[in-house]
């Protein structure tokens, strides 16, 4: 049988965070439960509680959830209603598919003034003469029983004729007390049947039969048949796959070389890191952002030539490396103010020093011809002479490189001719 832990609830309180204490909402369904137990210490604020498709007989350890709103305990072993006095705020309540055959322990939810709908499809009370009209009178909160709503005139009638329904229904409770304890002495002889049989030396093919038999063996539907059948259904479930909640899941190997043996990169710490090659192009520098109150003590640094990895707490980092480098001569510096591991590591080849390149904005230097001794500018090796024949020098260079002008002839003007006959011209005097 299962049990309720700890560990299992923690698992179905993920939407709360794995706080048990303040979870308001639990899933318990299909766990083969049969004992309910802790949550009423573990889980005082539940308001919703699904404990549907298990082994529970008996309703017990529910009456400190004093804000359980809603209860489903549909498919399971219940025989009797009892012990939900104490949840002050429950308003509905689902026992479908149960064996409740005792009827008037319906009594017990009078405590309950808050509670609105009952299920009680079915069980076999739900059979019994007189069933609806008996839950109608006996419980005056009910608005809906089985889903279906309660009339004023139902319930008027139901308390006209209740003493002669409760009697109806006690001669069917007796009836039903019989029947169960002819199922019960049926029960135990087919379980001293059992037991005469040892398993353990049965062969394979004995077994796989014995299984078959039990399948097409017809049976009556009671509590120990429904828990027989579902302990049958969970080994033949074990022995092919665990359950969920013992299955142990195993940790992911992690590897750190190919199967050509190249290093690979890891990050398992999740830490944020740089690789960049120094000013000169002759090391490598690893700046790892470790956390900046960490004590050193927890870091670990292994340096090869072709890879370096970190490890703090436990948690890898590697980083491949594209050059060689000389672990030997690796430094490792750690800032106290941002915490951060640089690591330098040297290069086994590192690239030869080039000279810098020339300028291409320099103009080569042209060729001073055999007659040109004198330049225009003055030189520093000159001797010194004044300053009024530095300047007539330069002077007269100017001049001498000038583009002398062809003089340009002045026209002589024509001599103006004069028309004696021309009538506009006035007379000479």
């Amino acid at each position: 049988m299962v049990r309720i832990t700890e560990d299992m609830i923690r698992k179905r309180s993920e939407h709360n965070e794995c706080e048990i204490y303040s979870l308001e909402e639990l899933s318990l369904h299909q766990h083969d439960i049969d004992k309910i137990e802790y949550l009423q210490n573990w889980c005082k604020q539940l308001q919703i509680l699904y404990l549907q498709n298990n082994l529970i007989t008996k309703l017990e350890n529910l009456g400190k959830l004093k804000k359980l709103e809603y209860l489903n305990l549909a498919l399971n072993n219940v025989e009797r209603i009892e012990n939900l006095e104490g949840c002050e705020s429950l308003k509905k309540i689902d026992l479908t598919v149960n064996f409740v055959g005792e009827l008037t322990t319906v009594d017990s939810l009078k405590a309950n003034i808050f509670l609105e709908e009952l299920y009680l499809v079915g069980n076999p009370c739900a059979n019994f003469d007189g069933y609806r009209e008996y839950v109608y009178a006996t419980l005056p909160q009910l608005k809906k029983l089985d889903g279906q709503e309660i009339e004023k005139s139902q319930r008027i009638k139901a308390l006209q004729e209740y003493g002669d329904i409760r009697e109806k229904i006690l001669d069917q409770e007796a009836i039903h007390k019989i029947k169960r304890k002819e199922q019960l002495n049926q029960n135990k002889e087919k379980l001293e049947c059992q037991n005469t049989k040892n398993k353990d030396e049965m062969t394979e093919e004995e077994k796989r039969i014995e299984e078959e038999e039990f399948w097409k063996e017809e049976s009556e539907y009671t509590p120990e048949s429904r828990t027989e059948m579902q302990n049958r259904i969970r080994e033949n479930k074990n022995k092919s796959t665990p359950s969920r909640f013992e299955q142990k899941k195993e940790k992911r190997k992690i590897r750190f070389f190919n199967d050509a043996g190249n290093p690979l990169n890891v990050n398992q710490a999740k830490i944020e890191f740089s690789l960049k090659e120094s000013d000169d192009d002759c090391s490598l520098l690893l700046d790892v952002a470790c956390y900046k109150y960490m004590d050193t003590s927890l870091i670990d640094l292994d340096v090869q030539p072709w890879y370096a990895r970190v490890t703090i707490k436990d948690k890898f980092m590697q980083v491949a490396l594209n050059e060689e480098v000389k672990p030997d001569s690796c430094v490792a510096q750690r800032s106290q103010i941002t915490g951060h591991l640089l690591v330098t590591m040297p290069k086994l080849n590192p690239p030869e020093k080039r000279k810098p390149p020339v300028s291409s904005d320099r103009k080569p230097e042209k060729k001073k011809e055999a007659g040109d001794d004198k330049s225009n500018f003055l030189e520093v090796n000159e001797e010194k002479k004044s300053i009024m024949e530095g300047l007539a020098n330069i002077a007269k260079s100017d001049v001498a490189n000038r583009h002398v002008r062809k003089p340009v002839k002045a026209k002589q003007p024509e001599p103006e001719v004069y028309d004696d006959d021309n009538p506009e011209v006035p007379p000479l005097i």
